[in-house]
């Protein structure tokens, strides 16, 4: 049972780790290459799931509403950048965190304004809708397998665009030396506007796996976008492959602390104490994790050079 339990916590933790690679991937390069702090990042997260949810409404298929709505983020990644977010770019930071926060709200509702303050309903598709036995008495989700191979694929793909493609190019040079990329003939503003199209995109990917998993409700973005800044805090700023072991970390531990906590703490405790102590305890493991990390390696386990 013990064994089980851990292998399942294992492959939660990876789930969850790799959903916040999709995240983080993009916040990372918003504020490597960019040096822009977006606090609306997790609104393209929210946008992007209410989308999917609608289009998989409307088409009665959840394949459908997928494609529809990472296409959907996309674009209105790249309309936000191109119209608002631009103009932040030469700003003080402090600047930045006021106008995307604004941004934040206004994204909030808006979709309360378009559909309603309550959760809106997002199926898994029937075909992932059952168990599958891994090992002779594992059983996991299918959907959840499904997200962990879309996860892996996704950061296989991103690990290609970063390492073989000039766009790649451009961006490990951005992030390294954004000056220098610019002196030596970058078109900067292309090349913005592009990566935030790809972290908008990335985060509809993201909504449309933890959608049906969570809840597609407004504000839905917040929370997990700040655990989405540790990540890159932890992994290193401006590094997708920081943002890819930096989330796989945090999504262990803290999947691996919300389970195993209160165990431990109800041998140590009474259990009324255990129940009080143990999830507030599991709910700062991270952080305390982003400390540690900071002081022995204070920009990060993988930061870029420059």
């Amino acid at each position: 049972m013990d064994s089980i339990l851990l292998l399942e916590q294992a492959f939660n933790g990876l789930q969850f780790g790799l959903m916040l690679f999709l995240l983080a991937a993009g916040l990372t390069l918003v504020f490597g290459i960019m040096d822009m702090i977006n606090l609306a990042h997790g609104s393209l997260y929210m946008v992007g799931a209410y989308l999917i949810a609608a289009i998989t409404a409307a088409t009665g298929s959840y394949w459908w509403g997928l494609a529809g709505g990472v296409l959907g983020a996309g674009v209105f990644g790249a309309v936000l950048e191109l119209s608002i977010l631009r103009h932040f770019y030469q700003r003080d930071h402090l600047s930045q965190v006021l106008g995307t926060f604004a941004i934040l709200l206004m994204c909030n509702e808006g979709v309360r304004l378009i559909w309603g303050a309550q959760p809106v309903p997002l199926n898994t598709p029937e075909s992932l809708s059952g168990p599958v036995e891994l090992l002779p008495g594992f059983f996991y989700s299918s959907f959840s397998l499904f997200i962990i191979a879309v996860g892996l694929l996704v950061a296989l793909l991103m690990y290609l665009l970063i390492t073989r493609t000039r766009l790649g190019m451009q961006v490990r040079a951005g992030a390294a030396n954004r000056e220098m990329a610019m002196v030596m003939g970058v078109n900067v503003s292309r090349l913005f506007t592009a990566i935030f199209a790809l972290g908008a995109a990335l985060c509809g990917v993201a909504g449309g796996m933890l959608g049906p998993v969570l809840a597609v409700q407004v504000g839905m973005g917040e929370s997990i976008l700040i655990v989405a800044f540790v990540v890159i805090v932890i992994g290193g700023i401006g590094s997708i492959r920081g943002a890819f072991l930096g989330a796989l970390i945090v999504g262990v531990i803290d999947t691996a602390g919300r389970t195993f906590m209160p165990l431990l703490f109800t041998r140590l405790m009474s259990p009324e104490a255990a129940a009080n102590a143990a999830p507030a305890v599991a709910s700062i493991l991270i952080y305390l994790l982003m400390a540690t990390v900071l002081f022995f390696k204070p920009r990060g386990l993988f930061p870029t050079h420059g």
